[in-house]
C-alpha cells in the first residue's frame, strides 16, 4: 500500500466503524498497524509480538512463512484479545482486502469483549508475555540457555494439560507446598456435588473420527505433547493396581499439579511452569471458540462491506475475496464457513438481534449441539469418514451422527484428560497419571515421547494408564527408557 492508499484507508476505517456501532457491534478500542510479511509471521508463530525465545516458534515461523512465500497460504491479519484490541495487516494487503479485513477485526474486538469465556482472560496479556519474556531472559542468564531450555521443553509438551474448568477450591493441602499426595482434603459435601461431576463428564470427552465437508480448513499446528490417535473400540475403563479408580477429585492440571508439588524443582523452574500455564489458559477460550468467532467474524464483515459505497470493481475483488474465505475442503472444518452459515441460519429462524446472544453465551460445543440442524447438514454436506486400508472412505451422512461426532472432536478442545491418579504410587514417590479413556485411544508416538517430559519435571518414575487396542495399557518412564505392559 502507498501513502494515497492508507489515506483512504484511513477514512475507510472511520465509515467502517460507524456502521459496526449502527450494527451493534461493540468492541475495544482498535489500534492499526501495518507490517511486512516477516514481522506478520513472527507474530503468528509467537502468538504475540513479544514472547519468549524457543526454538519451536522459530520451526513454525519458517514453516509458516515457506508456505508465503511459494503461495500455499497468506496470514492477512492478526488480531490481539486486549484493551484496546491490536490487529495488524499485512503491507502487501491491498486496499479492499484491507478493508475487509477492518470489517473482521472489529467483529473478533467485539466478540472478545463480550463472549463470556473471554470475560476472565488478561486484556494486558500483550504486557504480560512481555514480561514472562525479560523474566525467562535473566533466568537464562542465571542457569544458562540450555537448563532453561529444558524445563520449556517440558512445559510446552504438557502446555495443553491445564484445567480450564477449575472446581471450587478446596482446603489446604495438609501436606505442605513441595509435598506430593494421592489424596485431597475433604470438603463438605452439598446437595449438588453431582453437578460437579457431569461438568467433569462432560469436559472428558475425546475426538472421534475426522470430519469433512465442502470446506477449506485452517490446519492448526502439531500439538507438542499428548494427542488422541484413531479411534478405537470402548471397553470399560481398568483401575490400576494399588491406585484409586476413577475419581471426579482428581486434578486434571497436570502443569499446575507438577508445579506445585514437584519435589525436585527450584523456584525459577516453578514460576517457568506458572508463566507457560497462564498463557495457555489466556489461549484456550480461542481453542473453545474459532468457529463462532471466526463465523461471527465473517457474518458482520459481510454485513458491512454490502454497506459500504464500493467501486464495480471493489465489488468484484471482495466477492472472489469473500468466496475464498469460505471454500470449502473434502476433508477438514472451514471455522470460517461453518460458522458463518451456523449464524445466518439463526439470524433466518430467530432474528439477527438473537445472535447477540449467541456471541455472548456459546461456545462451539454449544454451538454446534444446539443449532447444527438436519437441513444445515445437508446444505453444507457434512458426513463422517475414515480411513479403511489405503483408503479414506465416507461412513455416515446421518446428521445425528454428524454432530454427535463434531461434538466428541470439540470436548476439551479434541484435547486428551488426563488427571493424577496417585502422586506416591508404591509408596516410592512414583507418579501415576490416568488417560480418561472414552473410545478414542492416544497417539501412542505422543504419549512415549512426552513421558520423558514428566519424569523431568517430577524426578521419579511416571506412570500413565490409557487403553490400547482394546486393553488396559500402562506406559512407564523411569529416565532411562519407557515401557509399555498390556494386562489381559
Amino acid at each position: 500500500m502507498d501513502d494515497r492508499d492508507i489515506t483512504r484507508l484511513e477514512a475507510a476505517i472511520d465509515a467502517i466503524h460507524g456502521l459496526a456501532r449502527r450494527l451493534g457491534l461493540d468492541g475495544f478500542p482498535m489500534r492499526y498497524e501495518i507490517c511486512p510479511a516477516d514481522v506478520l509471521y513472527t507474530f503468528g508463530a509467537y502468538g504475540m509480538p513479544a514472547r519468549f525465545s524457543h526454538w519451536s516458534f522459530g520451526k513454525a515461523f519458517y514453516r509458516m512463512k515457506m508456505q508465503y512465500d511459494y503461495n500455499l497460504s497468506r496470514i492477512y491479519e492478526l488480531v490481539i484479545n486486549s484493551d484496546p484490541c491490536h490487529a495488524f495487516l499485512l503491507d502487501r494487503n491491498s486496499l479492499l482486502q484491507n478493508k475487509v479485513i477492518v470489517a473482521h477485526v472489529v467483529a473478533h474486538s467485539d466478540f472478545f469483549r463480550h463472549n463470556y469465556r473471554f470475560r476472565a482472560t488478561s486484556r494486558r496479556m500483550a504486557e504480560t508475555m512481555a514480561v514472562h519474556a525479560a523474566r525467562i531472559r535473566r533466568y537464562e542468564m542465571c542457569h544458562g540457555r540450555a537448563a532453561v531450555e529444558a524445563v520449556l521443553d517440558a512445559a510446552l509438551a504438557l502446555q495443553e494439560q491445564v484445567d480450564p474448568y477449575p472446581a471450587p477450591p478446596a482446603a489446604p493441602r495438609s501436606q505442605g507446598r513441595g509435598r506430593p499426595g494421592s489424596s485431597r482434603p475433604a470438603r463438605r459435601p452439598t446437595p449438588y456435588d453431582d453437578l460437579w461431576a457431569l461438568d467433569r463428564r462432560d469436559a472428558a470427552g475425546a475426538p472421534g473420527p475426522r470430519l469433512g465437508s465442502a470446506q477449506r480448513a485452517l490446519e492448526p499446528a502439531d500439538p507438542a505433547g499428548l494427542n488422541h490417535g484413531p479411534t478405537g473400540p470402548r471397553p470399560p475403563s481398568p483401575d490400576p493396581p494399588s491406585a484409586p479408580g476413577v475419581d471426579d477429585g482428581e486434578p486434571r492440571d497436570l502443569l499446575r499439579f507438577l508445579m506445585e508439588n514437584s519435589r525436585i524443582l527450584a523456584d525459577w523452574q516453578r514460576d517457568i511452569l506458572g508463566m507457560v500455564r497462564d498463557e495457555m489458559l489466556y489461549f484456550w477460550p480461542q481453542l473453545e471458540t474459532k468457529i463462532l468467532n471466526e463465523g461471527w467474524a465473517t457474518y458482520w464483515h459481510a454485513r458491512i462491506m454490502r454497506e459500504l459505497d464500493l467501486s464495480p470493481s471493489e465489488t468484484v475483488e471482495f466477492a472472489r475475496l469473500h468466496a475464498a474465505v469460505l471454500a470449502p475442503s473434502p476433508t477438514h472444518i472451514n471455522p470460517y464457513h461453518l460458522g458463518y452459515h451456523m449464524l445466518r441460519d439463526i439470524a433466518r429462524r430467530r432474528g439477527e438481534a438473537y445472535l447477540f446472544e449467541v456471541r455472548e453465551t456459546e461456545t462451539d460445543l454449544s454451538l454446534v449441539r444446539n443449532w447444527l440442524t438436519q437441513e444445515l447438514v445437508e446444505e453444507l454436506d457434512l458426513y463422517v469418514y475414515r480411513r479403511q486400508g489405503d483408503h479414506w472412505v465416507v461412513t455416515d451422512k446421518d446428521w445425528r451422527r454428524v454432530r454427535e461426532e463434531l461434538v466428541q472432536q470439540m470436548t476439551n478442545c479434541g484435547i486428551p484428560v488426563i488427571t493424577v491418579a496417585d502422586a506416591d504410587w508404591r509408596g516410592a514417590g512414583q507418579l501415576y497419571l490416568r488417560h480418561r479413556y472414552e473410545g478414542v485411544e492416544l497417539d501412542r508416538t505422543y504419549a512415549e515421547k512426552t513421558l520423558p517430559y514428566v519424569y523431568r519435571l517430577w524426578g521419579r518414575p511416571v506412570h500413565l494408564e490409557t487403553v490400547m487396542d482394546g486393553r488396559p495399557t500402562v506406559f512407564t518412564c523411569d529416565g532411562s527408557r519407557e515401557t509399555r505392559v498390556q494386562r489381559p
